[in-house]
């Protein structure tokens, strides 16, 4: 009922919002006869009359005609209809969800450019260093010819340039950095009101007392790109300043390494029990007897048997769920955590809990202090606390509850500019993984005969590996797209569409990224995606399937599961997987009949992720709401 009612609000509004395009078009004329330094005096005197107190939902249309003529100018890209559309729905705190190629990067002027000429500064955060500089570099034009500036906030920046940045009328980021700078101000500021220049604050502002000032302003405007992303799959994400480790911390170090060492020596149901939907080791009585009996270093004396316990646990843990070049690459002696969700590198990035050490531990590089922390905030809550938020993504309608409810930010279907022909090949179940490997790299050598593209997706860094290796051994020439490779990424999505290729990715080539057809593909069919693998969101599976199909172009995919894919384990456990292998026992047209066991699987997980993010919020508030009650600042540690 809710669903329905969502639906026709929506549609009402759309209806609405189709009426404000001909006030549009009645504007272009106008623009199209102002030479560029008129054009730019035009849209000062749009921002004078903004700041004067007309109403941005007044001056809209003209805004959105004078943008669009200064695309057509300088970047000969005018904006559709449905463009415009997906402006309006964002610059009333909406999260659009516009399919691929539909020019979400170009789409994102219109709103920014509404909100700039307030003059309080406006956020577009992006998944990646890499494409906020791409986005920011490829719309300047736009903005500087109606008299906005523009800036880009990068992880090597200094607080001065940072600074610089966030002066701009619109400014480019991650989430990440501009959570982190919002937390390093709360420190500063702090510092600043106790009269004092500590070592915190001398690191966050760097030398001399005259760059001790906050680099970010208010948040007024915030427009997030890839929105299911970064306000869904990343929500829990904490941002944390670390303060200064204490001996206690140095001493979990030797913890760290010695369960690690010895962990390989427990095995399930004699020391320890797992659960998997929470992905918890319990040592069992003749689990902690081992433990006790164990030979451990001298350090590990002052350490209770109740800690030691836990570090065991954990290090057992780690020892089944993060594997190498799938949850993390290893780099210069350091674990670099992997996207689940972008398959992109997380630089800067460490699990909480201890988990980051357990698993450099493991690996055996060296074990970083699990320090406190000064500061933290998660994503979730940064963004909750703009005064106008917007989002836009390919893939929104299967959270729009979580974001209505969470945010308050509707999410709007914006229909495509040309009929979406993308066609869906059935999907094939195998009993083994190993059987589907062989039919997915069967597929791509009787689709590359005919010489049209190929897109393989894969969910880690070692899957797209042991494709490759299938490929080779077939004698198919291909790129391979993931987190080792990422210097390239550009290049390789640019030739993705080109006749004959072949390309295996992780989910780098899901977003951010749009694949264009070389000349004749068309006429052979376009590009064809080959889905190896369901992940825990079918967001990311739409993300994936969007790559085919863009603006009107043919294309098609298919997926391949197995009863040995993560995604059944991970929902149901390993006894369940196991009768069900056993009943097919190694016959492939008998797993078919699993098919929509794997939709069931998904949508368990992602109910069971969407009540973790809720129990978040929650818990969130209610540690906001005490600190504030005690006086202290919700984002801050008290200073000892």
């Amino acid at each position: 009922m809710l669903t329905a009612w969502r639906a026709i609000v929506n549609r009402w509004r759309l209806d609405r919002w189709r009426g404000l395009l001909p006030v549009c078009a009645a504007h272009e004329p106008q623009m199209q006869q102002l030479d560029d330094v008129r054009l730019r005096k035009h849209g000062l005197a749009l921002r004078y009359r903004a700041k004067r107190g007309e109403p941005l939902t007044e001056l809209m249309p003209e805004v959105f005609a004078l943008v669009r003529e200064a695309a057509r100018r300088k970047l000969d890209m005018r904006h559709f209809d449905v463009q415009l559309l997906g402006g309006m729905a964002m610059c009333h705190r909406s999260v659009v969800e516009m399919q691929t190629g539909e020019g979400k990067t170009l789409t994102a002027t219109l709103p920014m450019a509404l909100y700039a000429l307030v003059g309080k500064g406006c956020h577009l955060a992006t998944v990646n260093d890499y494409l906020a500089r791409r986005d920011a570099e490829w719309m300047r034009p736009i903005y500087e010819a109606i008299g906005l500036t523009v800036g880009v906030v990068e992880t090597q920046m200094s607080p001065a340039q940072r600074r610089q940045a966030y002066a701009c009328d619109v400014t480019y980021g991650t989430a990440k950095e501009f959570g982190f700078d919002f937390l390093r101000d709360r420190l500063l500021l702090r510092s600043i009101s106790e009269g004092r220049s500590d070592l915190i604050g001398s690191m966050i502002a760097g030398e001399g007392v005259q760059h001790e000032q906050p680099v970010q302003r208010n948040a007024f405007f915030a427009l997030v790109d890839e929105a299911d992303s970064i306000l869904i799959d990343e929500a829990r994400t904490p941002l944390i300043i670390s303060a200064l480790p204490t001996a206690e911390q140095e001493l979990a170090v030797e913890c760290f390494k010695w369960s690690a060492a010895v962990a390989g020596q427990f095995t399930e149901s004699d020391d320890y029990e797992y659960d998997h939907e929470k992905r918890t080791a319990t040592l069992t009585a003749g689990g902690r007897k081992k433990a006790r009996l164990l030979a451990k270093p001298p350090e590990l004396d002052a350490v209770g048997m109740v800690s030691i316990y836990q570090y065991l646990e954990q290090a057992i843990m780690v020892a089944r769920e993060y594997h190498r070049d799938r949850q993390y690459v290893v780099r210069d002696d350091e674990i670099v955590i992997v996207d689940e969700f972008t398959g992109r590198l997380s630089e800067g990035r460490k699990w909480r809990d201890g988990i980051h050490q357990a698993v450099e531990a493991k690996e055996g590089v060296t074990v970083t202090v699990a320090t406190g922390q000064a500061a933290r905030v998660t994503i979730q809550d940064f963004f909750l606390r703009y005064e106008h938020l917007a989002g836009m993504t390919g893939t929104a309608m299967n959270s729009a509850g979580e974001l209505t409810s969470i945010y308050r930010c509707p999410v709007m279907a914006i229909p495509t500019h040309r009929p979406a022909i993308r066609e869906a090949w059935p999907t094939k179940v195998f009993a083994t993984d190993e059987a589907k490997w062989n039919a997915v790299a069967d597929e791509v050598c009787a689709i590359h005969e005919l010489g049209r593209p190929v897109l393989i997706g894969t969910r880690s860094i070692d899957k797209s590996e042991r494709l490759s290796q299938l490929l080779h051994q077939r004698g198919i020439e291909h790129q391979v797209l993931n987190a080792h490779k990422i210097a390239a990424e550009a290049d390789i999505v640019a030739r993705a569409g080109q006749r004959g290729r072949v390309t295996v990715s992780t989910n780098m080539a899901g977003r951010g990224t749009d694949i264009r057809l070389g000349e004749g593909v068309a006429e052979l069919g376009g590009l064809h995606v080959i889905c190896t693998e369901m992940h825990d969101a079918g967001r990311i599976d739409r993300q994936l399937i969007g790559r085919c199909g863009r603006q009107g172009d043919p294309g098609s995919y298919r997926q391949f599961l197995s009863l040995d894919d993560d995604l059944l384990f991970h929902a149901f456990g390993p006894n369940r997987v196991k009768r069900w292998k056993a009943a097919v026992g190694g016959d492939d047209s008998r797993a078919q009949q699993f098919a929509a066991r794997f939709r069931a699987a998904q949508r368990r997980i992602e109910r069971r992720h969407y009540r973790q993010r809720r129990s978040l919020l929650y818990g969130e508030r209610e540690r906001k709401k005490m600190q504030i009650q005690m006086g202290q600042d919700p984002y801050l540690d008290s200073p000892h």
